[in-house]
């Protein structure tokens, strides 16, 4: 057997929620490269639909659906769709956030909203296409966390830049809980041979300020930012074969971030 056998999708058919987003172009381009079916999903349909468009006319099998993660009955109708069009799906990416908080006294209804979309959104999507996947006979779920899920605010990288610095906090909390409910979807799913990992991501380059982006590459070992490829194959790893004995795991996409 040649080992690079092992990472090939080719037949599978898989769902990148927040597929048209700055991180999730790359896991959609490389999903569909290493020969999956992509749907990119979101309340956006128009862009998804320009995305998926451009993705096909570079010959990859990309499309577009809609899915309100905040919505049962919308991410049940996305995979009733999805079937219909004659698939099951093999690989569930959960890379869609909803960033709506103000700061540290934002509104209470907009926390309420934040943690129903970012968390109780999560496991429904989660569940939904992991209760698929099952019936089906396993399947790969990942996660997208954040290297904010595991460590707190630094201030100091903001200082001279027009960036915000007053944190809500919501996102630390959802994206820290993504880290033990991945875990818990491997133990649930496990004697299904449905996997759940998760990908903390650093920062990805987009033109931030001079002085954040200095800063910033300081506190890597490899002294820069993320770039539009740095995520691909890690996600094909854990949405193939080749990591077919992995699950319950963190990997830390962030350049040693965490690490240092």
């Amino acid at each position: 057997m040649n080992v690079m056998d092992l990472f090939g999708l080719q037949g599978r058919v898989a769902v990148v929620t927040g597929g048209s987003g700055l991180y999730g172009r790359q896991m959609v381009e490389a999903l569909a490269g290493a020969g999956a079916k992509v749907y990119t999903v979101s309340r956006n349909p128009e862009a998804n639909e320009k995305f998926a468009l451009a993705m096909r006319e570079k010959g990859l099998q990309v499309y577009a659906g809609v899915m309100d993660q905040g919505d049962e009955q919308s991410i049940t109708a996305c995979l009733d769709a999805i079937r219909k069009a004659g698939d099951k799906v093999d690989i569930l990416v959960n890379n869609a956030v909803l960033r709506i908080t103000k700061g540290y006294h934002t509104d209470s209804a907009l926390f309420d909203q934040s943690l129903h979309v970012n968390g109780t959104g999560l496991m429904m999507v989660s569940r939904v296409f992991g209760d698929h996947m099952a019936e089906h006979g396993g399947g790969s779920i990942i996660n997208i966390g954040s290297y904010m899920g595991l460590l707190g605010p630094d201030y100091e990288l903001y200082k001279g830049t027009d960036m915000p610095t007053d944190f809500a906090g919501d996102y630390f909390f959802h994206k820290g809980g993504m880290q033990t409910y991945t875990r818990f979807l491997a133990g649930y799913y496990g004697g299904k041979n449905v996997r759940c990992n998760v990908l903390n991501l650093g920062g990805v380059f987009h033109h931030q300020p001079e002085e954040f982006v200095q800063r910033y590459c300081a506190k890597t070992f490899l002294n820069r930012m993320a770039n539009h490829t740095d995520v691909m194959g890690a996600v094909v790893f854990l949405a193939s074969d080749a990591s077919a004995y992995i699950t319950g795991s963190s990997i830390e996409i962030d350049g040693g971030y965490t690490a240092k």
